[in-house]
């Protein structure tokens, strides 16, 4: 009986406390968002997706492009492990433009793998609840983007790593690579090496799709003019007033 008695009070407090947190989590998201302002749980949601989604398709569309990575702050350089090869080649009949060659070939394939980053992206925010909003809009400036990097970066390698290996190999980038790596090595008192191309392509590339989200999103949030819609509008001068306190 006592047990019996023991159960129920620690239920009943159990209980309790879950909905006094509950309560305050409520009361706390309202305040960071504006709800009693007249802003609902809803329309902050859809705003930050909405600038979510803007972000990342004007950067997936700006990245996806040709040139988007070759002649862009994004570039991708030739991996610093594969510098000592490049130099020793540069004076190689066959190899001398090894550096420039390879690292437009790597930016290629990095443009053709951005356009299957969005679908990835979409799927994340879609699966957003309240609480991650509230949290990101709470947050860093940098926030959402460290959200989408955190649930969406293993899938994104995943799905990046074919698409470059192929575009890779479209324009010869893995052969011309192999065969540089191969005359290297032939070369007396050299230390042999093998530099992978493949996971360095794909992890810059993913490098500068997420530092250009972040700089969209920090865009949103700093300048009202890049709030191109009233939600976003609305959604944000609320932040904005949260700042200046």
């Amino acid at each position: 009986m006592l047990k019996k008695s023991l159960f129920l009070f620690i239920a009943l407090f159990s209980t309790q406390l879950a909905h006094a947190q509950l309560g305050g989590l409520i009361k706390k998201a309202e305040k960071a968002v504006g709800i009693k302002g007249g802003l609902s749980q809803e329309e902050a949601g859809n705003g930050l997706k909405e600038a979510l989604n803007a972000g990342i398709g004007e950067a997936v569309d700006f990245l996806s492009a040709k040139d988007g990575y070759f002649k862009s702050p994004y570039k991708i350089l030739v991996p610093e492990e594969a510098q000592k090869v490049v130099n020793k080649l540069k004076s190689v009949p066959g190899f001398t433009n090894i550096e420039s060659d390879l690292t437009e070939r790597m930016n290629r394939a990095a443009e053709d793998a951005a356009v299957k980053a969005k679908p990835i992206f979409v799927a994340a925010i879609k699966k957003m609840t309240f609480k991650d909003a509230v949290n990101i809009l709470m947050g860093n400036d940098d926030a959402a983007t460290r959200y989408l990097e955190s649930s969406t970066y293993k899938s994104l390698y995943d799905e990046f790593k074919p698409v470059i290996q192929t575009s890779l190999d479209q324009v010869n980038a893995r052969e011309y690579w192999k065969g540089a790596v191969t005359a290297y090595n032939r070369l007396p008192l050299v230390e042999k090496t093998n530099p992978e191309l493949d996971d360095h392509v794909t992890t810059k590339a993913l490098g500068g799709l997420f530092s250009l989200v972040e700089k969209k999103e920090k865009g949103i949030r700093s300048d009202v003019g890049q709030r191109n819609s009233d939600l976003l509008k609305k959604v944000f001068a609320q932040q904005d007033k949260d700042k200046k306190k």
